[in-house]
């Protein structure tokens, strides 16, 4: 193509230059500036606003009840509510019983599993978009009384406020706020909250694996942490190691040689196995529980250990599981009867091109408002559902869309920030409508 002569004078020239760099500089820092505002979308911004209070409301219904995932009475009562508010929001709402041949049962996994609310509304679009958001807490019944629904200052408090009843409150007010505009460039968008993830999700997984590939994108709404605006595209994953050994009794000062040691045996199996972590990459094993004999003068029948499993990727399951089978085959004592349990608890959420794409794009949305999103790409330790709706995911799937919260798992003070709600109803119905309309994919 043949250049366009334009001509300009050289100081009007550099001029213009340095107008684009300061422009380009101040988006990319995600100031608060002119740029930012005149690429901020009015009418999402004052649905965001006019949506606040409400989800205020929303928080502290869910809140003030008590939703422990073997609480069924509360979970019932939860989900009674979420169907009702979904409902009025022009969903078709439906419950969804946990499988018994889809349920992965695991040691603390209870006979009775808490159902799921799923919700579709269907639009005029192409694209399928998955939000997903949990209910129960690990919280005790009677709890609440210690910590009920509050605000003070900027922060809101609550039992289970920041995991998860805030992520289900803002998925709620991401819909709400969406029907205010009228907005359904949409193919379906779904709705998928379950009651069982505070224990490893044995019901939910299945539900949550199958939706994740029949969609476009995934946004999950775990919080973020307190005064950290961020979205995360990776989890560890989770898995535990049991080793059940079987000895034999005997009187440990008048027949020892009769026994078969099962502490003995246990022992050098924990020990054989103390080399098997990798943290070149993020492959962690460690031996957190063990618990052998009755008696100081009886020979241990019995001993059990526990340990500890985190990965990065999924592959890395296999081959850790492989390596404690193998050496558990090497023993100590042949008499003795070693058994070995792996348990994949959850598996790890790994980053994709797709995810980081997505994420790129919610930056610039973020900067709209004046806000600085962080987009982490490496795992902090704890898991999440958001891992099991990219096993078999082609499009983005990304965690953190909730609010801002802290003290998650405490018995004092837990609380979500108050002003945050605003900009990250913004950020997630943004996201949600580009991605209706193809962008960022």
């Amino acid at each position: 193509m043949r250049s366009l002569d334009i001509s300009i004078s050289s100081t009007s020239r550099r001029r213009a230059v340095a107008a684009a760099v300061l422009a380009s500089a101040a988006l990319l820092a995600g100031l608060a500036g002119p740029v930012a505002a005149q690429t901020t979308d009015p009418a999402v911004q004052r649905a965001a606003v006019a949506q606040k209070q409400p989800l205020l409301d929303t928080l502290k219904e869910f809140v003030s009840i008590e939703t422990g995932s073997r609480d069924m009475e509360g979970i019932t009562q939860a989900t009674e509510l979420l169907a009702a508010k979904l409902r009025a929001l022009g969903g078709s709402v439906e419950f969804i019983e946990p499988q018994e041949a889809t349920t992965y049962r695991m040691a603390d996994t209870p006979e009775k599993v808490g159902r799921m609310v799923r919700a579709t509304f269907r639009g005029t679009g192409t694209k399928k978009i998955l939000l997903i958001a949990h209910m129960d807490t690990v919280y005790l019944k009677g709890m609440l009384a210690r910590q009920p629904f509050r605000i003070d200052g900027n922060k809101a408090y609550g039992l289970g406020i920041s995991d998860d009843k805030q992520g289900v409150a803002m998925v709620v007010h991401v819909v709400a706020l969406l029907k205010s505009l009228n907005f359904s460039e949409y193919g379906t968008l779904t709705v998928l909250v379950n009651s069982d993830e505070e224990i490893s999700s044995p019901g939910a997984r299945a539900q949550i694996t199958q939706a994740g590939a029949e969609h476009d994108a995934v946004l999950s709404f775990e919080a973020s942490r307190a005064n950290d605006d961020k979205l995360s595209l990776a989890t560890s994953g989770i898995a535990s190691v049991e080793l059940k050994v079987e000895g034999r009794a005997s009187h440990a000062g008048s027949a020892p040689e009769r026994g078969v040691n099962a502490l003995y045996e246990l022992s050098h199996q924990i020990l054989q196995m103390r080399d098997l972590s990798q943290p070149q990459v993020g492959l962690k094993l460690n031996w957190t529980i063990s618990q052998a004999g009755t008696n100081r003068n009886v020979i241990p029948a019995h001993a059990t250990a526990q340990a500890d499993v985190r990965v990065l990727r999924v592959a890395d399951y296999d081959a850790i599981e492989a390596a404690v089978r193998e050496r558990a085959k090497k023993q100590l004592l042949p008499e003795a009867k070693v058994t070995v349990v792996f348990e994949r608890r959850r598996p790890p959420l790994e980053a994709t091109a797709a995810s980081r794409k997505l994420a790129a794009h919610a930056q610039a949305i973020y900067a709209e408002v004046g806000r600085k999103l962080t987009v982490d790409d490496q795992p902090e330790g704890g898991g999440t559902d958001a891992a099991f709706a990219a096993l078999k995911a082609k499009g983005p799937v990304i965690e953190r869309f909730g609010l801002p919260g802290f003290g998650a798992h405490s018995a004092d003070d837990e609380w979500v920030l108050v002003d945050a709600i605003e900009p990250r109803l913004y950020l997630a119905a943004r996201v949600v409508m580009d991605v209706a309309r193809g962008k960022g994919l």
